[in-house]
């Protein structure tokens, strides 16, 4: 292994440790603690083998998508543009939650569970569904290891996307094997089937998320207000019916992070000052791209994005970033990718994406100023805007 190869693999393996820390992980957080918790009073040899499955969950489904990357040049994300797999997807969430609510394991044949296949399954499944559902957005590093890792030959982009998954189920693993480090968490009571449940509520709204690509616009925001109300409305029965503190702690923790985020995901108290009038710029409009005559702002987004929606409710609703667009007179494009497009997909390998979210801010002339990948600051994005009417003063 060459010594760029092995920093690059480094890199992976701390950019998939990283993704970790992003928004678009958020539903397969309730897996990964399952995975966790349930393991935490197995005998030592029991843990090895459920860290080991969980990491082989992984590793598989990272190592499969290397390879699939490799012969068919996918980008990151494109599993998500398949209708099958969101159906699916959604679907296996959604089961997922009401096994979760009701607090069963997954179902197996009879043959199987005998075998003690739950116990070997599980946490194989966990590490598989887990490594899918971190794979719709890219974060810190990320960006970087995939443009290197499309230059090489097979074997070493397998080896740089099995690394992303052995990075991403470290920290679970380290909580598999060490159950202690969980010591300083409160002794388990009532709080934790709240909790539990909650988690249920998160898988749900997974499911609505990932199948909100399939279903008419119109559809989306009344079911979103439908859970969110019967979210706020278990909180306030779980508090009401319940005497223990913690219990009630919980619940109303729930609650309100239910609601803030129905507010924040919602147009509510969006003002002038904060809304960016989209254009969207589809396949055919992108020859005028150098005709605008004014600098461009170029959002790639999708539906099943969660990382995107995070920048279009934060740094896309900042007041700065909507005053340094109206200052140089940018105009803000937003290009879909919820369903493969080859010529927009083009376009966001032109200039340097591999995946989601990625933004470009143009020149009034068409040329490129700066790309962003990920997750980014207000500041950087109003920096480059700014930096567009330096230019054109210049010229």
């Amino acid at each position: 292994m060459s010594a760029l190869l092995l920093l690059q693999t480094l890199l992976a393996v701390g950019a998939g440790l990283l993704l970790n820390l992003t928004p678009c992980v958020l539903p397969a957080v309730p897996l990964k603690v399952r995975a966790v918790l349930r393991e935490a009073g197995e005998r030592r040899a029991v843990r090895l083998a459920s860290a080991a499955l969980f990491t082989a969950g992984s590793v598989l489904f990272f190592g499969s998508l290397g390879l699939a990357t490799a012969l068919l040049q996918w980008r990151w994300g494109v599993l998500f543009q398949s209708q099958p797999l969101l159906i699916t997807l959604s679907a296996l969430l959604a089961a997922l939650a009401v096994l979760n609510f009701l607090g069963r394991s997954l179902p197996l044949p009879n043959a199987v569970a005998t075998l003690r296949g739950r116990r070997l399954l599980e946490p194989f499944v966990s590490g598989l569904v887990s490594a899918l559902l971190s794979t719709p957005c890219t974060g810190p590093l990320l960006g970087g290891v995939l443009v290197f890792a499309l230059t090489q030959p097979i074997t070493n982009i397998i080896v740089i996307f099995v690394a992303i998954g052995l990075g991403l189920a470290a920290p679970y693993v380290v909580l598999i094997l060490r159950p202690s480090l969980l010591k300083r968490l409160p002794r388990a009571g009532a709080w934790t089937k709240v909790i539990q449940q909650s988690f249920g509520w998160l898988l749900l709204a997974a499911a609505l998320f990932y199948a909100q690509s399939l279903l008419p616009v119109a559809w989306g925001t009344p079911l979103w207000i439908a859970l969110f109300a019967t979210v706020l409305v278990w909180a306030a029965v779980t508090f009401w019916r319940t005497t223990a503190r913690s219990a009630r702690t919980a619940a109303l923790l729930v609650g309100s992070i239910a609601a803030a985020l129905g507010y924040f995901g919602s147009d509510l108290g969006q003002s002038a000052e904060t809304a960016i009038a989209w254009q969207p710029l589809r396949a055919t409009d992108v020859a005028a791209l150098s005709t605008l005559g004014r600098p461009a702002l170029v959002e790639f987004t999708a539906q099943w994005c969660i990382n995107c929606k995070v920048l279009e409710k934060t740094v896309y609703a900042d007041r700065d970033v909507v005053a340094a667009l109206k200052r140089s007179r940018t105009v803000a494009l937003q290009v879909d990718l919820t369903r493969p497009d080859p010529l927009l997909e083009h376009l966001l390998a032109l200039h340097g994406g591999v995946g989601l979210p990625f933004a470009v801010v143009l020149d009034h002339q068409g040329n490129q100023v700066q790309t962003f990948s990920g997750l980014f600051t207000s500041a950087s994005l109003v920096q480059a805007l700014n930096q567009t009417l330096t230019q054109e003063n210049i010229s």
